[in-house]
């Protein structure tokens, strides 16, 4: 190859790094607040959004709003025969748990936060759910890609799962799924169910 070529070459391979470099720069303020001046691509800015928390689906575009904020709203605990509902008023009197994790966005952004509510498991447990069971999450949501997912023994019976009710140390917000919503360690942010409705064990 003549040195021109390879010159040519190492000028084409520094461009894309160069590009590369750049486009993650551009982005990267949607997932860590030292860089969010430079966040001029990514969908969402860190500490935007209520409870300083980004929103990628509000309730209005769920169109969940007025079902969210009835006040004879209850989430049904369900297996089989047995069926346990709880209004948010009853959810809050129960033993509350605090977990540290983040909302990881299939969008590319992910920020942390600290949540309070009632352990998934502890919830299980009141319907005699076993150890190694799954849950279907159903949201109320009428409709959606994920209205209803399914979760692992392995998300639903981890103590830093939350029904949750708080975040950062306010009620959620009905944009981060009042009345209650699952935060789970390690799921993307589409599979922690806002609006929760009902709670399912699979066996």
């Amino acid at each position: 190859m003549s040195e021109h070529g390879r010159t040519t070459r190492r000028g084409f391979l520094f461009g894309i790094g160069a590009a590369a470099a750049a486009l993650v720069a551009l982005t990267a303020g949607q997932s860590f607040g030292v860089l969010s001046p430079l966040n001029l691509f990514g969908p969402r800015r860190q500490g935007a959004g209520p409870q300083s928390l980004p929103v990628n689906r509000t309730a209005e575009q769920a169109k969940v709003s007025s079902r969210a904020l009835d006040p004879s709203w209850r989430l049904k605990v369900v297996d089989g025969p047995s069926t346990h509902e709880y209004s948010r008023e009853h959810l809050l009197a129960l033993q509350q748990s605090e977990a540290e994790l983040p909302i990881a966005c299939v969008e590319g952004w992910s920020t942390d936060a600290s949540w309070r509510g009632v352990r998934l498991r502890d919830l299980l447990a009141s319907v005699a759910a076993p150890l190694d069971s799954a849950v279907r999450l159903t949201s109320l949501e009428p409709k959606g890609h994920y209205r209803v997912t399914t979760m692992g023994p392995e998300f639903a019976h981890d103590p830093r799962t939350l029904v949750a009710l708080n975040v950062n140390g306010e009620p959620l917000d009905l944009d981060h799924g009042f009345p209650a919503r699952i935060i789970a360690p390690g799921r993307p942010g589409v599979l922690q169910t806002k609006w929760l409705s009902t709670i399912e064990v699979l066996r």
